[in-house]
């Protein structure tokens, strides 16, 4: 049984949290007090199934391995192409034992084209959510816990790498395979990286605003939050962690959820 190809979306309430770590590292310190209005994000990551609908109907390219990107140096790029193999798409398919899996091989403007194609289907502005957003997400109703979960690492509640000896026997685990955070939102750490609107800089949070911030208008790396099912430093899925990729990278760790604003109607 195929899923609806439109996402599920919940509502994120407004509020202020405390955005960053003072016990992290340096690019997200100072922890600082961040107010972000109501929006709607979907309760996961994109799916196969979800992007393949837009693929068909936008006649997009489908995820595949075309040229590496940056990150792919050439001393590892025989293990990416080995690792990415499960993840292509073959004749503009998709992999089916994959459909409820998150996509994955998508860059930052095919998560943003996806977004375009799916502003039109629901008559709403779908975007990428910014940091903020994504972090307020992410923490639920924990406001300062290190995970989605709480303070104490539960590998119950997240797809990832803890023996990196593992890392050809794992992958992408279908979404929702974990419980939800207090927002009822799934795979907010593990699973798939996920791509986020802002542009990166180190020093952002000390020089950002206070109301729905945005990030840097510009800039060489781009961010990506929550860890993946490669991640094997646990510090990666902490709510509060930031990592910085060339605007090019695309992997079989990575892929993207979307949110929309609250104009105070209801949700679709």
């Amino acid at each position: 049984m195929r899923e609806d190809p439109i996402p599920r979306f919940v509502r994120i309430p407004a509020g202020e949290f405390s955005m960053g770590s003072d016990d992290g590292a340096d690019d997200e310190r100072p922890a600082h007090a961040v107010h972000v209005d109501a929006y709607y994000a979907a309760v996961h990551p994109i799916t196969v199934d979800q992007y393949a609908e837009f693929t068909k109907e936008a006649a997009y390219g489908a995820p595949s391995v075309r040229d590496l990107p940056l990150v792919v140096t050439p001393a590892h790029e025989s293990s990416f192409r080995e690792l990415a193999t499960p993840y292509i798409w073959r004749g503009g398919e998709p992999p089916r034992e994959r459909a409820q899996h998150p996509v994955t091989l998508v860059t930052h403007s095919d998560a943003t084209a996806y977004c375009r194609w799916l502003s039109g289907r629901i008559g709403r502005l779908v975007r990428l959510p910014t940091e903020a957003e994504w972090e307020r997400a992410a923490r639920g109703s924990l406001a300062n816990a290190r995970y989605p979960w709480g303070d104490d690492m539960d590998a119950s509640r997240a797809n990832f790498l803890p023996d990196p000896a593992l890392k050809k026997h794992r992958g992408t685990r279908p979404v929702g395979c974990y419980p939800p955070n207090g927002l009822d939102l799934y795979d907010m750490s593990g699973n798939v990286w996920q791509w986020v609107a802002d542009w990166y800089r180190a020093d952002s949070y000390r020089h950002g605003e206070q109301h729905n911030p945005r990030g840097p208008g510009s800039g060489t790396l781009r961010v990506v939050r929550g860890g993946s099912w490669v991640t094997h430093d646990v510090d990666q899925l902490r709510c509060a962690h930031r990592h910085k990729v060339p605007p090019d990278t695309y992997a079989y760790s990575i892929g993207f959820r979307v949110v929309y604003s609250d104009d105070g109607t209801q949700e679709p």
